[in-house]
């Protein structure tokens, strides 16, 4: 799978080829989001890139900033899904040929390349089930799973590049699963890389969350009208300058207009926001300004709050907004939430 096959996620899509191109790849990775927002395709985009031996790189002010090459024998692998060093993980389900006591996901690996090459790599956790004539039953990923990734990791690379394992429906780990994957998690070996995939993080361990590195995929069948666009924006840039003065009287009453408009929006204007930290950031790196991206409706914004977020301050800036959409699906009380995030993007910014 190449990024250019992936409906829209443009904006996430460039971020993540800047942090392979730069060095910075966190080699334990969860990709939250709706499984038809393309999730698992883009971790294994991000997987196939990062094993590319002749990444393109395109002119300033095109779509995408870069993709792998399709040709190189990895990139060929990689879209067959035969890579030796990719391994699939996913929930798997008894049927009459397979006993609860044997039953793993090794057993259905031509089945889910099947599922996968099927729905374009965007199936749904209940398309997987049907694909096995399995509907009425819950997949799971067992603690035998678990261990065939430990056994699998602490192999040798076949091919001297990355090792990747990419858990689908993360979610689905018993409690046996997680438990066996901490200490792979905390330390892997060295030129390995672990991607889950998951739709919701409230059936995780709280351990696991903590090691790994969030990565928000936006939910791309909700979009936001220009009319909301408008109105987010303007929110940000009033929010993004209350940050810098940390003026407590305005800034609780930015706080107290935010915590009444309902969880949904503060959701998505949470997302929103990350959106267009991952827009300025690429600004700033790369020069790079995706047509309507960086239009917050104020000049004088537009052009001097991108350079406020840099290599330095971009991921912690993304995470801290990761975690209050954690919050805020959690039923957390809005206005701490609101608060304690802008505390720490205030510092964030002013230590670029």
């Amino acid at each position: 799978m190449q990024f250019k096959d992936i409906e829209g996620q443009r904006v996430l899509i460039n971020h993540l080829t800047e942090i392979i191109d730069t060095g910075r790849v966190s080699h334990a990775q969860m990709f939250l989001g709706p499984n038809a927002s393309g999730s698992l395709a883009l971790a294994l985009a991000y997987a196939q890139y990062l094993n590319c031996t002749n990444r393109q790189h395109y002119p300033e002010g095109a779509a995408l900033r870069a993709d792998s090459c399709g040709e190189c024998p990895n990139c060929r692998k990689y879209r067959e899904l035969v890579h030796p060093d990719l391994h699939l993980v996913f929930p798997s389900v008894t049927t009459p040929s397979v006993s609860s006591t044997s039953v793993s996901a090794e057993m259905f690996q031509e089945e889910f390349r099947q599922f996968l090459n099927q729905y374009h790599q965007c199936g749904t956790e209940d398309q997987w089930y049907e694909s096995l004539n399995a509907a009425n039953k819950q997949g799971m990923i067992r603690e035998r799973d678990a261990a065939n990734i430990v056994k699998t990791l602490a192999l040798k690379s076949y091919e001297g590049g990355y090792k990747v394992l990419v858990i689908w429906m993360a979610e689905r780990m018993n409690l046996s699963a997680a438990n066996e994957l901490l200490k792979t998690l905390e330390e892997p070996t060295e030129k390995t890389l672990i991607l889950l995939v998951a739709e919701s993080r409230d059936r995780m361990l709280s351990t696991i969350i903590s090691r790994v590195q969030t990565v928000v995929v936006p939910d791309i069948a909700s979009g936001f009208s220009a009319e909301k666009k408008a109105a987010f924006a303007s929110m940000f840039v009033s929010w993004m300058r209350l940050l810098f003065k940390l003026n407590m009287q305005s800034l609780s009453n930015w706080v107290d207009q935010t915590h009444a408009l309902g969880r949904e929006q503060q959701k998505q204007f949470l997302q929103y926001a990350q959106e267009a930290v991952r827009a300025c950031f690429l600004k700033t790196a790369a020069g790079i300004t995706l047509p309507g991206e960086l239009d917050f409706g104020d000049e004088k914004f537009d052009n001097f709050f991108p350079a406020m977020v840099t290599p330095r301050n971009v991921e912690g800036m993304n995470q801290a907004i990761t975690d209050a959409i954690y919050a805020i699906e959690r039923n957390a009380y809005a206005k701490i939430t609101f608060m304690q995030l802008s505390f720490t993007l205030s510092k964030l910014i002013k230590n670029r």
